[in-house]
């Protein structure tokens, strides 16, 4: 009887590992295997229209990243109050493991992430590969709306200092304060070859980037074959040979701050680094008025 209670004891700490795994990321098989999972809530976050209803992770919710995770007037991030009548609505309790997940690379699922850790809701994963990886390994999709009973969720912390301000960003400009910028845009963006990538609609007037900030594109940090994340040891590597180790406070930024949001989540979550995502970032900054840029390529907006 001793040998069958140890054995019952062992398998049930085994479920409790899968259920709540304590890597930031989760790989889609594991995500397979939770989809029924009462404790876990699966949150796509897309940009492309009509992607969710067309067909997503059976049970998924679909939070809208220009309405639900933004505030659609003023440009800031979704207020604590909105936040957690969003979450209530969705079914999601303080203790609910989120895992969110997107396309574009989860670009905007990272930026979830940002805004789910700012309110100190910490049990949140990424799906490493995003959309794309479930949808090439012919994983099921479901058109069928989900509901779930409503919870009472309170935002019970805010974690400013996980996000970045013009006013910061120039402190380390001006080496009034120490830290690290990463640009994690395009080599082209960053040498201001080009303002902003071909049909983008957010723009900046000027070309270029930060002064002082180093370029390590986000695409550097994942499998190009598939989209998961690098090991965690050979992203440190790329980014200690940019002069990034983590003795310093680091800042991300992009256009608008969702890229970024993927890069702030690898070196918050993967790596364990003070991190900074500045959602200003380049067409806040590149329109701002008498701040420093560096411009190598020279270019120079012409109005078209």
């Amino acid at each position: 009887m001793k040998k069958y209670s140890i054995l019952i004891i062992a398998l049930l700490f085994a479920v409790n590992i899968q259920a709540r795994p304590s890597e930031p990321v989760v790989s889609t098989d594991w995500a397979a295997q939770n989809l029924n999972n009462p404790d876990v809530r699966f949150v796509e976050v897309s940009v492309e229209p009509g992607k969710f209803e067309r067909g997503h992770i059976p049970g998924a919710v679909n939070f809208r990243w220009h309405t639900d995770l933004v505030d659609p007037v003023r440009r800031d991030i979704v207020s604590p109050e909105k936040f957690a009548e969003l979450l209530s609505g969705s079914g999601i309790s303080n203790e609910t493991t989120v895992v969110l997940y997107g396309d574009h690379n989860n670009w905007f699922a990272a930026w979830g992430a940002w805004v789910f850790t700012i309110y100190g809701h910490d049990n949140i994963k990424i799906l490493d590969g995003g959309r794309d990886k479930w949808e090439r390994e012919r994983r099921p999709l479901s058109s069928r709306p989900a509901s779930y009973t409503r919870t009472d969720y309170r935002v019970t912390q805010i974690n400013d200092h996980l996000r970045a301000n013009l006013q910061d960003v120039l402190a380390v400009v001006k080496e009034d304060q120490p830290g690290a910028l990463i640009d994690i845009r395009s080599r082209a963006e960053y040498e201001g070859r080009v303002i902003a990538p071909e049909g983008i609609q957010e723009l900046a007037i000027r070309a270029g980037h930060i002064p002082g900030a180093v370029n390590v594109p986000w695409g550097e940090i994942v499998n190009p074959q598939d989209g998961t994340f690098l090991p965690r040891e050979q992203i440190r590597k790329i980014y200690a040979e940019k002069g990034i180790d983590g003795s310093k406070p680091v800042i991300t930024y992009c256009r608008i701050g969702e890229r970024s949001s993927h890069t702030w989540f690898a070196l918050h979550f993967l790596l364990g680094y003070e991190t900074r995502n500045y959602d200003g970032s380049w067409t806040e900054y590149g329109n701002a008025v008498g701040v420093p840029i560096d411009n190598p390529a020279g270019t120079v907006w012409t109005g078209k």
